[in-house]
């Protein structure tokens, strides 16, 4: 089962390199393609879009097969796509190939949430998939300063083909330490796609889009909060970055454990209380030099604490279909990645100053509070009404 993990882990090491690497080498790539910085920033865009569209699709078609033939298949294409991506010659090229290195994406870690969760022992398995995200966490630790390093000394090249380089050994991991499973879905893709029908499951996504997107509209400017507000030399800002990686690390493992001890709903909620509450008390204290390193430390570990709670809540709401639901959620991961980047964009461009990033994000977490509260509601009716019916169904057998 170690293996099993670290092999997901690897291969979420890889997906998390190539998401985040291009925002550090986007000047390198706009100059080696003579283009502007924004369209440059398509690139991530269209990583992004690839996300949305690769994991409901990718995860209805593949669950004809066995689950770890699935993950190498996902792998296999990952690596393909971004390995490409270091040859591409014109901004149409690296434009589509990164599109299609972003499909797999959200598959990979929606199959492998589920997959993580059924390989770990009894009660285990929010840690169990705190394992795999580990290697995501990790990535914005090591893969991400590393491959923007190769990217500026040796060429922007470099850095899609390490992305390549871990591509591989996450293929190989999962080809050898990746137990035989089974079928990914029984249903077909007709009865799995019959949970998009619940709106429970509707209300998770929302959920996962508006209060993972206040953690977002914040990460989105933090170089400027560093420099501009704190007064930082631009220099510091990659170890700010390592550093809140580092906090995403601990706050996976915080996350696991708020889910073992409460339910993860709940888990939910705690998170983003307290995110709500770092992100106010951030938009007051960035000025000063030191407490806006230590703010930037702790709003990395709430908000990666949310990442293993609010995987299980959509495991547990789409029930017969959860690995479609998992992946689904991958998608709304990055709409919250798109809205909260936008909706903090807007106040800072009306001249209110980039601390503003954190109260936007403050009011994006605080109604996710209420979504999940929602939920919560939603669940309590379901299940008032399910023991109304067996009371009923008891008293006409009596009768």
């Amino acid at each position: 089962m170690n293996k099993a993990l670290i092999a997901l882990a690897i291969g979420g090491f890889g997906i998390g390199m190539t998401e985040f690497v291009i925002m550090g080498i986007l000047p390198d790539v706009a100059e080696a393609l003579n283009i502007t910085i924004p369209q440059a920033g398509h690139f991530i865009s269209a990583y992004a879009l690839g996300v949305v569209v690769g994991a409901p699709l990718l995860t209805a078609f593949g669950g004809k097969w066995p689950a770890h033939r699935v993950l190498l298949v996902l792998m296999l294409w990952f690596t393909i796509f971004n390995t490409l991506s270091a040859f591409a010659p014109s901004y149409g090229f690296l434009l589509v190939a990164r599109f299609l290195s972003g499909l797999p994406h959200g598959a990979f870690f929606g199959i492998g949430a589920v997959v993580a969760a059924k390989l770990a022992r009894k009660g285990k398995s929010a840690q169990a998939i705190a394992i795999m995200f580990t290697g995501l966490t990790m990535a914005n630790v090591i893969g991400v300063p590393l491959g923007t390093y190769l990217g500026h000394e040796i060429g922007w090249n470099a850095s899609f083909l390490a992305v390549g380089v871990i591509g591989v050994l996450a293929i190989l991991s999962v080809k050898f330490w990746m137990p035989e499973l089974p079928k990914s879905s029984d249903k077909g893709i007709k009865e799995d796609l019959k949970v998009l029908k619940r709106g429970e499951l509707w209300m998770v996504i929302l959920l996962t889009t508006i209060g993972t997107g206040g953690f977002f509209a914040w990460y989105s400017y933090i170089a400027p909060l560093i420099t501009d507000v704190a007064g930082h030399p631009q220099e510091i800002v990659s170890y700010v970055m390592i550093l809140a990686g580092i906090g995403m690390v601990i706050g996976n493992f915080v996350g696991a454990k708020f889910a073992e001890l409460f339910s993860p709903i709940y888990a939910v909620i705690l998170s983003m209380l307290l995110m709500v509450i770092a992100l106010v008390a951030n938009s007051y204290l960035a000025e000063y030099k030191i407490t806006v390193l230590v703010m930037t430390f702790l709003i990395a570990i709430i908000a990666f604490s949310l990442s293993t709670p609010i995987q299980m809540a959509m495991i547990n709401t789409a029930k017969g279909s959860e690995m479609l639901g998992s992946s689904m959620n991958q998608s709304a991961f990055n709409m919250g990645n798109a809205s909260g980047a936008y909706l903090a964009g807007l106040p800072i461009a009306m001249g209110y100053g980039f601390a503003s990033s954190s109260l936007v994000g403050a009011a994006m977490a605080g109604t996710g509070v209420f979504i999940a509260l929602g939920i919560i509601m939603v669940r309590r009716k379901k299940d008032a009404a399910a023991h109304q019916t067996k009371i009923h169904k008891a008293e006409t057998v009596e009768c």
